[in-house]
């Protein structure tokens, strides 16, 4: 999962980074809302967390701007000002959450959670294909009651596919969700990842869950293609 951050506190937008990135979440960051605006109207983000009072443009201007211009990622708005006509205001300008600072990292990992299964209609924090089981919140992967041992990357690449199981997704897809801003699209790294995370979760295992669709990209489903 992608996602996009600003806020103009570094240090408090370094924390998150770290926090995010050990969940296996990709992460840019833009720390004034001009550049959080310009990233999320040239990016495809799964999620982006705004900060309310921003240098340069603020988080709810900066929100009106997106819903305007049709972006339809779930905004988490995150602000010390916890008085309810702030909330009200920043939920009216498209924001889908309110999170006010200072804030539990766990409450924040919970609420990115929910956001991401609102988008998917995924209720549960399991999601299942034939015998294949992720678990979103203590981050675990069985196949047939096994546990499977995934990489950050491979873990994030397994809950894209199953986030758009039966859904063919090209090569730029994967890499824009899986990926920062500083990946580079002339590798072949996204190839690579797939054949690795082939071996973990479809070596050995009936049905063959991950499928080539040649010339296009992947389809992760659990029928015959």
């Amino acid at each position: 999962m992608r996602i996009l951050l600003v806020e103009d506190d570094q240090g408090i937008a370094e924390v998150i980074r770290r926090e995010l990135a050990s969940q296996h979440y990709s992460i840019d960051i833009a720390y004034d809302g001009e550049e959080g605006e310009d990233l999320a109207l040239s990016s495809d983000y799964d999620i982006i967390l705004l900060d309310l009072m921003l240098p340069k443009k603020d988080g709810r201007d900066v929100c009106r701007a997106l819903r305007k211009e049709g972006i339809t990622t779930p905004i988490l708005m995150m602000t010390a000002l916890g008085e309810a006509e702030d909330m009200i205001q920043g939920l009216d300008v498209g924001a889908d959450d309110y999170l006010v600072k200072p804030f539990h990292i766990g409450v924040l990992l919970a609420r990115i959670r929910s956001l991401s299964r609102r988008q998917s209609d995924q209720k549960s924090t399991e999601m299942t294909i034939a015998d294949l089981v992720l678990n979103t919140a203590k981050r675990t992967v069985t196949r047939s009651g096994v546990p499977i041992t995934l990489t950050a990357k491979e873990f994030a690449l397994l809950e894209y596919f199953m986030l758009r199981r039966g859904k063919v997704v090209t090569r730029d897809m994967i890499s824009e969700h899986v990926w920062d801003m500083n990946f580079d699209p002339r590798s072949n790294v996204v190839d690579s990842l797939v054949r690795f995370l082939r071996q973990r979760v479809d070596k050995g295992f009936e049905p063959q869950l991950i499928h080539t669709v040649r010339g296009v990209g992947y389809l992760f489903s659990d029928e015959e293609t």
